[in-house]
């Protein structure tokens, strides 16, 4: 058994590949001797040339080099100068039988990691090691410093995402609204009804992608719950076999004993109908798909190998295909928005995106392994909870409930308000509407009567959402509360909003969504203000 590589704890033995530039068989043997006596196993690959030098560096994978300095028609320091430009970060150690001070100065200087004198061989097992050691540090090194700079770029993107779908689910909302309140008045045989539909199903497949950039940018209001990953991949897989077509053999593995998660329903429906997805494109002439959920620990030698991990207990989903795979740079740039390989028109780009912000937003991990020509496999590492799984809520059906009570609106964007006062008023509810909480304020001390509910958006000028509630509550104890909002910003965050468990609901709304969730918090008890 040899010595495990630096970094790799926890798998099996690997000898250490080894590059030795070397012309004289019995030192070369001296070597082998003193690394296999200090516990290092290795295959050595012997070279006396430039020419079999350069070869083995081009073509083979090495994990250190060893070089005599002074060779009959070669020399190390002109080894050494190759290495710097075609492996510069191979770790490379002079073994000379004589070596000068000076000598031994000019080639740390031009990169030689360290230096060892052949009749003091025993310096040579502590020397690969170190020199292996510090190889490591640099790749982790540099591994955490694209990460970082990865990040740093998601980041600024996902912010610039979570402002465009704010402001596009606003003017969505206005589109939606308006267009479903044209329907309802228009009659059944009215030539227009199909362009209105038309247009109705246009703002709903914007609404759609906006939401893909809620959810890649962190942004997406979500509703977790205890899941059994099992029974949800069960529910799907029918619709999952439809969306990937015949010529793709779909198969899946559900083990017994799966431990649950928290997170939203939704949003792990959206990240197998996106790697599915993906893997169906992957596949144009048909393949073989696999789906598969378990448990898994991960430890710290995986989170050293694997940045942005942390350890834990975790349930992954896994889904491979056999389809083109990718190379290096495009696994480098997949969860970026708007990044695709696929033809113009084929592809928005966001798919994979939404799943990196969904996966990071319910604290888990993702990674994808992949090459050109042999498939791809997707793991999402999402962390484990102790607690059974809950059961859905069913969805309401048939005519939103009317009412009568008065509802205080506070919204910004004109059109947006006025649209929520026409339908709220058409459901039967005296509507107050102000854009801010100064003319919220005012309309409270201006209505005489009771004020049943305050709708109010939680992005306002010169007062937040939660801000507002507590200076209408100061006038009118009396008081629900209804949060709306095209993201969940900072502020809600800040604030804890949802943390407090208050009612919400997300832009844009059909109007029946709407009726139903004011109908059901004024119907429900009073929660109080924090």
């Amino acid at each position: 058994m040899g010595e495990r590589l630096p970094g790799n704890e926890g798998a099996v033995d690997a000898p250490l590949r080894l590059l030795h530039l070397e012309d004289d068989p019995n030192d070369a043997e001296l070597v082998r001797s003193s690394l296999d006596a200090d516990g290092l196993a290795c295959e050595v690959r012997l070279v006396s040339t430039r020419e079999t030098f350069l070869e083995a560096l081009q073509k083979e994978r090495i994990d250190l080099i060893l070089s005599d300095f002074a060779l009959p028609t070669f020399d190390g320091l002109s080894a050494l100068k190759i290495k710097q430009e075609k492996a510069p970060d191979l770790p490379f150690i002079i073994v000379s039988g004589t070596l000068g001070e000076e000598a031994a100065i000019d080639s740390l200087r031009c990169g030689a990691t360290d230096y060892v004198l052949k009749h003091r061989l025993t310096r040579l097992g502590p020397a690969v090691r170190r020199a292996l050691g510090e190889s490591r540090e640099r790749r982790e090194r540099q591994q955490l410093e694209v990460q970082l700079r990865q990040a740093q770029k998601m980041e600024a993107v996902g912010r610039l995402a979570g402002g465009v779908a704010h402001d596009f689910n606003n003017l969505l909302n206005v589109i939606m609204g308006y267009g479903e309140l044209l329907l309802e008045r228009l009659a059944e045989d009215d030539p227009s009804r199909s362009k209105i539909v038309e247009i109705r199903s246009a703002a709903e497949r914007a609404a759609s992608l906006t939401r893909q950039l809620l959810a890649f940018s962190r942004n997406q209001v979500i509703q977790p719950r205890i899941l059994d990953l099992n029974v949800l991949l069960a529910e799907m897989e029918k619709m999952l076999r439809r969306l990937i077509g015949e010529d793709v053999e779909l198969s899946t593995r559900r083990p017994q004993g799966l431990d649950r998660v928290k997170a939203d329903p939704g949003q792990i429906e959206q990240i197998l109908m996106n790697l599915v997805v993906n893997a169906r494109d992957a596949m144009p002439d048909g393949g073989k798909l696999a789906i598969e959920v378990a448990n898994v620990d991960l430890d710290d030698a995986f989170v050293r190998s694997h940045p942005g991990s942390r350890p834990g207990r975790f349930v992954i989903i896994e889904v491979s295909d056999s389809g083109m795979g990718m190379d290096a740079e495009v696994q480098s740039h997949i969860f970026e928005p708007f990044f695709t390989t696929k033809e113009a028109g084929k592809g928005t780009g966001l798919g994979l995106a939404t799943v990196y912000g969904i996966v990071k937003q319910n604290d888990g991990y993702i990674e994808v392994e992949s090459a050109p020509g042999r498939g791809a496999t997707f793991r999402v590492y999402l962390p484990r909870v102790e607690a059974p799984a809950e059961k859905a809520r069913p969805e309401a059906t048939g005519e939103p409930p009317r009412g009568t009570e008065t509802i205080l609106v506070v919204e910004d964007e004109p059109v947006v308000r006025g649209l929520i006062q026409e339908i709220l008023t058409e459901y039967g509810y005296t509507v107050l509407v102000a854009g801010d909480v100064d003319e919220a304020e005012q309309a409270c001390e201006r209505h005489p009567g009771t004020i049943h509910l305050l709708m109010t958006d939680v992005v306002l000028p010169k007062a937040n959402g939660r801000e507002v509630a507590i200076r209408v509550a100061r006038q009118r104890p009396e008081v629900k509360v209804l949060y709306t909002s095209g993201y969940t910003d900072s502020t809600v965050v800040r604030q804890g909003i949802m943390e407090r468990g208050a009612a919400f609901l997300q832009k844009p709304f059909p109007l029946t969504t709407l009726a139903r969730k004011v109908r059901e918090v004024l119907d429900a008890p009073q929660a109080v203000l924090q």
